[in-house]
């Protein structure tokens, strides 16, 4: 913090407790916070359908139209508009752009549908960007079915240090599919409080069998991992159009 400029900008998640902490020590530029609860000062947003309003201080500064889903998603563009400004973009100038904006990959990025089931694939590798995106595809499933499948795979995963955490992390899916193959820890055990709706496979071509056999029309798999999964988005896609036309 102390290498920032005072003609820089330090944009911060006001929802974020320990950046509160670490701000609270000190800090010698100028501070903007955003993702702002009501009565807040900063920037927040607020959904009215599929608008998204946003406003610095309580001031309405225009209505953001895209088709981004999660709040990750609305959080990144609250702070991308205030970086704009800062540099001189006006918001209403930032907002309408961000309109045009198309996600880029593995981010809840569609890879197909078929027998009327959507397979997605996120780079989510670690809880809280497993939760974040899991919220964000139930949002948009509304009350369909959200299968999430998941490939511990990043370093820190593969050591378990946030095993205990991944629980609650998948708590809005559905039904949860995990690849437990090279682990040095037991996933089976790590998922066990969720009960019946968990299952994990240290059987690659299994879990693909187990994951089309439970889908059912409407469903949305969620595919998430740091690597490329062995194909699966691929498989499952090619598994269930295989199914809708036998």
């Amino acid at each position: 913090m102390r290498t920032i400029p005072r003609s820089g900008l330090v944009l911060a998640n006001a929802a974020e407790e320990s950046l509160r902490r670490v701000l609270g020590r000190g800090v010698w530029t100028p501070l903007e916070w955003f993702n702002a609860s009501e009565g807040q000062p900063g920037w927040s947003g607020r959904e009215d359908g599929e608008t998204y309003r946003v406003s610095l201080d309580a001031r309405e500064q225009g209505d953001l139209h895209w088709n981004l889903a999660g709040e990750h998603n609305r959080h990144n563009a609250l702070a991308a508009i205030a970086a704009a400004r800062h540099v001189g973009v006006p918001p209403e100038v930032a907002i309408e752009a961000l309109g045009r904006f198309e996600n880029v990959k593995r981010r809840l990025e569609l890879r197909g549908e078929a027998c009327r089931v959507k397979v997605y694939d996120d780079f989510a590798h670690h809880p809280t960007a497993i939760a974040t995106t899991v919220a964000g595809l139930r949002r948009q499933a509304g009350t369909d079915r959200v299968l999430a499948v998941l490939e511990p795979r990043s370093n820190t995963m593969k050591l378990g240090v946030m095993k205990n955490k991944l629980p609650e992390s998948l708590v809005e899916a559905d039904r949860v599919f995990c690849y437990g193959a090279k682990l040095g820890w037991d996933a089976q055990a790590a998922l066990a409080p969720m009960g019946e709706i968990a299952r994990t496979f240290d059987n690659f071509e299994a879990m693909i069998n187990a994951i089309v056999l439970e889908c059912r029309p409407g469903d949305h798999v969620l595919v998430m991992s740091n690597g490329g999964f062995g194909g699966i988005h691929g498989k499952l896609l090619q598994a269930l159009k295989a199914r809708e036309t036998t």
